[in-house]
C-alpha cells in the first residue's frame, strides 16, 4: 500500500522570488527552497536548497495570512502565497534523497531531491516524463519581427475594422524571456543586455512560475513615470558593464520601463502563429503593471493623429489577424519614418 502525505508549495516573494517546497514527515515539513520552481522537463536538474523544517501549520493557507511575512534566512523576508497542495506517494525518504510523486492541482509528477555532498544544495530532478508531451524548452535570444514603412494613418484610414494603432516609443528594442523566475534580456539582433536592466529583470516576480516570451521596448522614464523621449539616458546605461552600477543608474536618476507590445511564448508552446488579436488578449491577461514593466496601450485614431502632430514619436498599425514571423520584416505592421 502506498505511503500518502500531505504537501504544500508556496510562492515565496522575498528578496529572491522563490517556490517552498514542504513534505510532510513524521509531524513536521521537511522543506527545500526551489529558486527556479519544479523542472517539467526530465533533462533539467534545478537547484533545491534545503531549509529548515516547518511546523505542520504551513499546510494551511490561513496559516500563512496570519502570519505575514515568513522569514526564511537564506532568501530573506517577504509574502508567502499558498501555489499548490495536495497528497504525495513517499518512495525514498532518506536524510540525503527523497523519491515521492506529487497529487497536486497544479503540480504532479514523480520527482527525486538530492544532497550535493552533504551541503544544503540540493537538486530537484523530474524523473517521468512531462505531463504535456508536446511541451518544449523556452528559447532564448530571440530576433523580434519589425514593422515595414508606409503611411500608418492612411492604412486604418481604409480599413478601420481590420487594424489596431500603438504608440511607436523611442528605445531599445527588447525581447523578455522568462523561464520560471530566470529572466534574459536580448536586443533587435539577440544580444544578452540583461546586466544593463535589473528592474526589467524583476518583472519574474509578477510573471511567476511560467514561461513567458514577451516582445517589447525598454524606454526612459521620469521619477514619475512619464516616458522620456531623450535617448541619452538610455545610451549611458548601455555603457554600463557591471551589475552594481546598473543598480545605481536605476535608483538615481536613469530609470526605465520595459514597455510589452507582444507575447511570442507560454509555458513551451509557441504562440506565433496566432492573430495578433489572440495574442494581444494573452499579452492582457497578464496585467502587467510594475515599477519596470507595463503593456503599450492601444490607441484611438485621434490620439494617434495628437501623437503624430507632436511630432515626439510616431505610431504603429498592427493588422488583427497578423502573424508573428520571427526575424522577419512584415508588411502587417507599417510605421512611418526611417526603417531601425
Amino acid at each position: 500500500m502506498a505511503d500518502v502525505r500531505r504537501f504544500v508549495i508556496q510562492q515565496h516573494d522575498a528578496t529572491r522570488l522563490h517556490w517552498d517546497l514542504r513534505l510532510e514527515h513524521e509531524g513536521t515539513l521537511r522543506s527545500w527552497a526551489l529558486p527556479r520552481g519544479l523542472p517539467w522537463n526530465p533533462k533539467e536538474n534545478r537547484l533545491a536548497v534545503h531549509t529548515e523544517d516547518h511546523s505542520l501549520d504551513f499546510l494551511d493557507h490561513r496559516h500563512l495570512e496570519q502570519l505575514g511575512d515568513d522569514i526564511d534566512r537564506q532568501f530573506g523576508a517577504g509574502r508567502s502565497t499558498q501555489w499548490d497542495t495536495g497528497t504525495y506517494e513517499v518512495h525514498k525518504m532518506e536524510p540525503e534523497k527523497v523519491v515521492f510523486t506529487l497529487h497536486g492541482k497544479r503540480a504532479s509528477g514523480k520527482y527525486s531531491l538530492f544532497s550535493m555532498r552533504g551541503s544544503r544544495d540540493w537538486l530537484i530532478h523530474r524523473m517521468d516524463p512531462p505531463d504535456d508531451v508536446g511541451r518544449v524548452a523556452v528559447p532564448y535570444g530571440v530576433v523580434p519581427m519589425t514593422a515595414s514603412i508606409g503611411d500608418p494613418l492612411a492604412i486604418i484610414d481604409d480599413d478601420a475594422r481590420g487594424w489596431a494603432v500603438e504608440r511607436e516609443f523611442n528605445g531599445i528594442r527588447a525581447v523578455v524571456t522568462d523561464d520560471t523566475g530566470r529572466v534574459v534580456i536580448t536586443d533587435a539582433v539577440g544580444a544578452d543586455i540583461s546586466l544593463q536592466f535589473p528592474e526589467v529583470r524583476r518583472i519574474g516576480r509578477a510573471l511567476g512560475h511560467r514561461e513567458v516570451i514577451l516582445d517589447g521596448v525598454i524606454v526612459p522614464v521620469d521619477a514619475t513615470g512619464e516616458v522620456l523621449h531623450d535617448r541619452s539616458g538610455l545610451d549611458r546605461r548601455m555603457r554600463i558593464r557591471s551589475d552594481s552600477g546598473a543598480r545605481n543608474a536605476s535608483r538615481t536618476g536613469a530609470p526605465v520601463v520595459f514597455m510589452a507590445f507582444d507575447i511570442l511564448w507560454t509555458d513551451g508552446r509557441p504562440l506565433t502563429s496566432l492573430p495578433w488579436e489572440l495574442r494581444r488578449r494573452q499579452l492582457d491577461d497578464l496585467r502587467l503593471n510594475g515599477p519596470g514593466w507595463q503593456t503599450s496601450p492601444l490607441l484611438d485614431l485621434d490620439d494617434a493623429i495628437e501623437i503624430i502632430e507632436a511630432e515626439e514619436t510616431g505610431v504603429v498599425a498592427k493588422r488583427h489577424d497578423a502573424p508573428y514571423t520571427i526575424g522577419a520584416t512584415s508588411t502587417d505592421w507599417i510605421r512611418g519614418g526611417e526603417s531601425t
